[in-house]
């Protein structure tokens, strides 16, 4: 009689929910991995947050980065720091521990927000390949057709399209449509998934991922084209007058570095989202056959786009390199800094 007790005992230790019937089982993981995981979790989303944070004040408290194009940047840092604060902590918790603890409801919210964030995160980054196009192709009409106003106009539409795509999806559940059965078959207490069926799955990834990222890879290959063009006429003109041969190295430099930032965005970009998207539009003509911790694993390599962002910033841009440094010895080591930044 005290064994089976014990039995039983033993075994609610591995349930979300120990005193309902039909609660889902906990992730049965040593204690080290655990901790493990719970620690690159967080500095992942410090990371993420404060690396954010960082491009939003400074381009909010420099005039010289106030410009069109870092509008795009700064609410493309808004919005990967909205993700780290308000949707990866809970995934932390649920990828570590296999439950879900605050309900339903909660759950189609913070599933939407996740939605929400990440597209709007992939939008922006083909915002930025846009605007690069125009200002590398076509300088002469840059200026002309990329305003402050302009810019806007995408930004809002960018952030409408995606809260009213995800929350409509969601809380809809359209995605839903012929899984009815597996996820009466898995359904319990505790449990946060967020499934696609076929359709739903392939419109998610064409839609979300793959036409940005084939408009990001077109405009960036044409851009390194003008890259290469431009670099042949400068190298030719320090060949014929050498007395200007200073100011197009210096030209061609510039480009050539801002095309190999360029390849670094779209290299990271693809490698954060391409197996997260593949999964979701194959797994449903596989009847899901991809494990959870292996899916969680996909989805947090997502999240990590959002964490290099910022990173990526702050190592090759010298205006954002300057700005933090000036930042951070000003307001956190006390230096009285000048709240200009001077450029070469």
């Amino acid at each position: 009689m005290i064994s089976n007790e014990t039995d039983i005992y033993s075994e609610n230790l591995f349930l979300c929910y120990p005193l309902l019937p039909d609660s889902c089982p906990r992730a049965h993981r040593l204690t080290v991995i655990k901790v493990a995981m719970y620690a690159f979790m967080v500095l992942m989303i410090l990371t993420t947050v404060f690396g954010n944070l960082l491009i939003i004040i400074s381009i909010s408290h420099f005039k010289q980065l106030q410009s069109p194009t870092h509008m795009i940047v700064q609410s493309l840092a808004a919005c990967d720091c909205l993700l780290g604060s308000l949707v990866m902590p809970y995934s932390m918790v649920r990828s570590v521990e296999g439950c879900w603890y605050l309900g339903d409801v909660v759950c189609k919210v913070h599933s939407s927000l996740d939605m929400t964030f990440s597209i709007s995160s992939i939008l922006h980054l083909s915002l930025i390949a846009i605007d690069r196009y125009w200002a590398i192709c076509d300088p002469l009409r840059y200026k002309m057709r990329v305003t402050n106003n302009t810019v806007a106009v995408f930004i809002v539409f960018t952030w409408l399209f995606s809260f009213v795509y995800s929350f409509s999806v969601v809380f809809s559940g359209v995605n839903n449509i012929g899984l009815e059965e597996l996820i009466l078959q898995i359904s319990c207490f505790g449990g946060c998934v967020l499934f696609f069926n076929k359709e739903w799955g392939l419109i998610c990834a064409l839609f979300v991922f793959l036409i940005p990222g084939t408009i990001m890879s077109s405009l960036y290959l044409s851009i390194f084209n003008v890259v290469k063009k431009h670099a042949k006429v400068l190298s030719e003109k320090v060949s014929v007058a050498p007395t200007v041969g200073g100011n197009c190295q210096t030209s061609s430099k510039r480009e050539r570095k801002a095309a190999k930032t360029l390849a670094i965005v779209m290299g990271v970009f693809y490698l954060c989202w391409l197996p997260f998207f593949t999964a979701t539009a194959i797994d449903p003509f596989l009847n899901f056959v991809t494990p959870v911790d292996v899916f969680d694993a996909l989805v947090w390599f997502g999240y990590f786009n959002s964490t290099c962002n910022p990173l990526i910033y702050g190592f090759f841009y010298p205006r954002f390199q300057k700005a933090f440094k000036t930042l951070i010895s000003t307001y956190i080591c006390g230096f009285n800094e000048s709240h200009t930044l001077t450029f070469e």
